[in-house]
C-alpha cells in the first residue's frame, strides 16, 4: 500500500483532473443541498460545522445556505495561525460571507470576533475515503485533533466519487467518519 504522502499526491491530482473536467454549470448543481436521507438524520436546531472549500474540494457553501435557511447555527473552522489549533466559529452570512476574512491558509474563515462554537454535526473535507468511511485528510491533523477533543459529534465527509479508495493506511489517531456524501452516493450510516 502506498504511503500517506504518496496517496495525497495521487489523490490531489485525480481530484484536480476530475473537477477540471466538469462543466461549471454541472459543478454548480452538485452539493447544492444535503440528500434527503442525510437531512432526515439532522435534528432541528442542531449546530452544524462546515468548511469553506479550498480549490477542488467538494463545496460546502450550498449546505451552509441550506442549513442556515432551516434555522441551524453554522460554524466554520478558524485558525489564529498556521500552527494554531483549529476552532470552529459562528458563521452568520453564508450568502455574502461578510463575516469572513482570509485565514492563515488562504481560506475564508469567520473573523476574530466571532463566537467559538462546538457543533453537534461536523462536515469535513478530505482527499480520500473508503467505503467504511475511513478518511485521508490534508495531513495537518486539524480535524482528527479537534474530534479527539470533542467526541460524540456526528462527522460527515463531502467528496467527489473519484476520491473513493479501496483502502487507506490508518493510524490510531485517525478518526473514521460516520458517513461520506458524494454526488452519487451516501456511504456509512449502517
Amino acid at each position: 500500500m502506498a504511503t500517506k504522502s504518496e496517496l495525497r499526491r495521487t489523490l490531489r491530482a485525480a481530484r484536480r483532473a476530475h473537477v477540471a473536467a466538469q462543466p461549471d454549470a454541472i459543478r454548480a448543481l452538485l452539493f447544492h443541498r444535503p440528500p434527503a436521507p442525510l437531512a432526515a438524520r439532522i435534528a432541528p436546531g442542531a449546530t452544524i460545522g462546515l468548511y469553506h472549500a479550498a480549490p477542488d474540494e467538494a463545496p460546502a457553501r450550498g449546505y451552509a445556505r441550506f442549513f442556515h435557511e432551516a434555522g441551524h447555527t453554522i460554524a466554520l473552522p478558524r485558525f489564529a495561525s498556521r500552527d494554531a489549533p483549529m476552532i470552529l466559529a459562528h458563521h452568520t452570512d453564508p450568502y455574502g460571507e461578510t463575516d469572513c476574512e482570509p485565514g492563515p491558509f488562504g481560506i475564508q474563515q469567520p473573523g476574530a470576533a466571532a463566537d467559538v462554537i462546538v457543533p453537534d454535526i461536523l462536515f469535513v473535507p478530505l482527499l480520500g475515503f473508503t467505503d467504511d468511511c475511513e478518511r485521508l485528510g490534508q495531513g495537518g491533523g486539524h480535524y482528527d485533533r479537534w474530534l479527539a477533543e470533542h467526541p460524540g459529534r456526528m462527522t460527515i465527509g463531502l467528496a467527489w466519487d473519484v476520491q473513493l479508495c479501496a483502502g487507506l493506511p490508518t493510524e490510531p489517531h485517525d478518526v473514521p467518519l460516520d458517513a461520506v456524501v458524494t454526488p452519487t452516493r451516501i456511504y456509512g450510516f449502517n
